[in-house]
């Protein structure tokens, strides 16, 4: 399946189908996404290992093992590791388009646009 390496960890693409794709993520401690919104897709979150934030929209909510988080289609959100050990989250991603050249990024701290 298609791996890739980013700046804050690393995701594997566990399944895709028409309409959804399925990921294992891996946030390094102390790191995060880039604050960020997709056009075309809403995404559920579920956090297997360790502890971090998760910000969608306004709201910061703390997360752990067995969190689930709901990202709606066009919502900012972002996911930052606040432990020593890595975050890991199984995200499902739903809509007609799922690439990844879906992101807006509106803060990134590794400097991507």
């Amino acid at each position: 399946m298609n791996k890739d390496e980013r700046p804050w960890g690393k995701y594997e693409v566990l399944c895709q189908e028409a309409g959804t794709k399925t990921k294992r993520i891996e946030v390094y401690p102390g790191k995060r996404f880039s604050l960020q919104k997709h056009q075309q897709r809403s995404e559920k979150w579920i956090i297997m290992l360790g502890e971090g934030i998760a910000t969608v929209g306004q709201k910061q909510v703390e997360v752990g093992p067995g969190s689930f988080i709901d990202v709606p289609c066009g919502e900012i959100h972002r996911m930052h590791n606040t432990g020593t050990e890595p975050l890991v989250l199984i995200e499902v991603q739903f809509g007609d388009y799922l690439g990844e050249d879906d992101i807006v990024r509106f803060e990134d701290d590794f400097g991507r646009k």
